[in-house]
């Protein structure tokens, strides 16, 4: 990890318990004062500042300042149960809406070839896009998928932002389980950029293989979370 990456995270992480303690509407101290508050260069502080205020959570007003954002509607959920992001935002009432997105034929690398039990330089697609909740980037998922298990003209017609809705609503294959890896990571160049934050940030990411009846991988994913607008549990029995 390099030192820049550092100062960053340990910026972030101070301006997110710094923003805790303030109300929304609350006027930012100048950047000068902040920066030195923070023990940062103002350059550094200026970037860290850019990311929340794309993640609504800051607004600035010319001539005025900065200032605490109401905060965003917060997607909350079990991990039991696999549900895609639209179907959980249309539960608390948030809007959320497909960013830029891509879908592409490629061939299968080593990783993803392991991944799905497939063989390595056969066709899969891959599905990447952006999450907007109320028109601000909130995820970035990555679905990889085996060619054969549906047409690209189907994907790329009835794509609206969720591989699980669509495979759902066809029906087959018939979907039984997923098995999931949750860990914090810091946003890549290539995943900062499709986001509008700064690389290093950090994230919550889910590496997950989805399963059809037959015990096949028909989906192998990588979703990237922003904190702010998201939030699991997991339900455990004791004993």
């Amino acid at each position: 990890m390099s030192i820049h990456q550092s100062t960053s995270q340990r910026l972030h992480t101070n301006l997110v318990n710094f923003l805790s303690l303030k109300e929304p509407g609350d006027r930012l101290p100048s950047e000068p004062d902040l920066a030195r508050q923070m023990g940062v260069s103002r350059a550094t502080l200026r970037e860290a500042m850019r990311t929340f205020e794309t993640q609504g959570l800051l607004y600035r007003r010319q001539g005025s300042g900065t200032y605490v954002a109401r905060p965003p509607k917060v997607i909350e959920s079990g991990l039991e149960l696999l549900e895609s992001i639209e179907t959980l935002s249309a539960r608390i009432g948030l809007p959320v809406s497909m960013g830029d997105y891509k879908i592409e034929e490629t061939p299968a690398d080593a990783e993803v070839a392991k991944a799905l039990n497939f063989v390595i330089g056969g066709p899969v697609f891959r599905v990447s896009r952006v999450i907007l909740a109320e028109d601000h980037p909130a995820a970035f998922l990555v679905d990889i998928l085996p060619a054969d298990l549906l047409p690209l003209n189907e994907l790329q017609e009835s794509f609206t932002g969720s591989v699980l809705d669509l495979l759902l609503r066809r029906k087959t294959p018939r979907l039984i389980s997923s098995r999931c890896e949750i860990t914090a990571d810091t946003a890549t160049s290539d995943v900062a950029r499709a986001m509008g934050i700064q690389r290093g940030d950090v994230l919550l990411r889910f590496i997950a293989y989805l399963y059809a009846s037959t015990d096949r991988v028909v989906d192998y994913s990588f979703s990237y979370f922003l904190p702010g607008y998201f939030r699991f549990h997991v339900v455990r029995r004791v004993g």
